[in-house]
């Protein structure tokens, strides 16, 4: 009789590396859903800077903590965490620089809490309908550096304000308030009534920006690259104006055409 071989033992495939980052109530490392995430030295240390920005937690590599203890933050307490913890807590590609916050959304504001009273030299910057995060982050850059009053974006077509565009602002949204509005045509009307000149930024503007009446209270729509101004928004505009560029260049990225234009407001004030 032939006798019959042991059963072969099944041997189980390898286990996948588990990620050793635990979120949940007992862990340093919350959960999706409990915030939005800033990431980037100057992104975070200016909202943990900002009285009207509630952070939840700081999370920081050693030397991401000492920068931020030498930016003279006031942070007494963050959660040590290795780069690569990072990179499991954001999303992929983000460059953290070793900080990121976990934070609470700011408070949204309208036009007339902010825009009001109309007063030159303090220009308001509206964004009919760029998406870009980077771009949207320069723009409040911009805003910030040139002494804007506001940034007013359409809201259902702008990305929050977090992540690539927080960091891309280089703090910037921190100081200088976002009116989300559902209309901008509407929002431009609005202006208007408080006393502002809204001018559009259109290649096909009959006017140079230094023609700008910097001593009125100004609005500056910038519109999307590409498709540059709505029919309907630019409609809505005092007037249309242009930035002198050599010929043979189409357009400038709308971030440095806003920057172009805000800085030749604050020269003509």
């Amino acid at each position: 009789m032939k006798q019959k071989s042991p059963p072969r033992s099944r041997k189980k495939p390898p286990s996948k590396p588990q990620d050793r980052r635990k979120t949940g109530r007992d862990s340093p490392f919350p959960a999706e859903g409990n915030g939005i995430w800033l990431y980037g030295r100057h992104a975070v240390a200016a909202a943990i800077k900002n009285p009207n920005r509630k952070v939840k937690r700081v999370f920081a590599t050693r030397n991401g903590a000492q920068w931020l203890a030498e930016a003279d933050t006031g942070l007494t307490e963050a959660v040590e965490a290795r780069p690569e913890e990072l990179d499991q807590i954001l999303h992929q590609g983000a460059v953290h620089q070793g900080v990121a916050a976990l934070v609470e959304p700011l408070a949204k504001h309208d036009i007339a809490d902010i825009c009001a009273p109309a007063t030159p030299g303090r220009p308001v910057l509206i964004l009919d309908q760029i998406t870009d995060p980077q771009n949207i982050g320069a723009l409040f850059r911009s805003a910030a550096a040139f002494g804007a009053c506001a940034v007013i974006v359409q809201d259902r077509r702008t990305p929050p304000l977090s992540g690539a565009l927080a960091k891309a602002a280089a703090g910037a949204i921190e100081a200088i308030p976002c009116i989300e509005v559902v209309n901008i045509a509407r929002a431009i009307n609005t202006l208007q009534e408080m006393g502002y000149f809204c001018a559009g930024l259109a290649g096909e503007g009959a006017t140079e920006i230094s023609a700008l009446p910097a001593a009125q209270p100004l609005a500056l729509v910038m519109g999307a690259e590409g498709t540059g101004l709505r029919p309907l928004v630019a409609k809505h505009c005092d007037g249309l104006y242009r930035i002198p560029i050599a010929e043979g260049i189409e357009s400038l990225n709308v971030s440095n055409a806003a920057a172009i234009t805000l800085y030749e407001v604050a020269r003509n004030r």
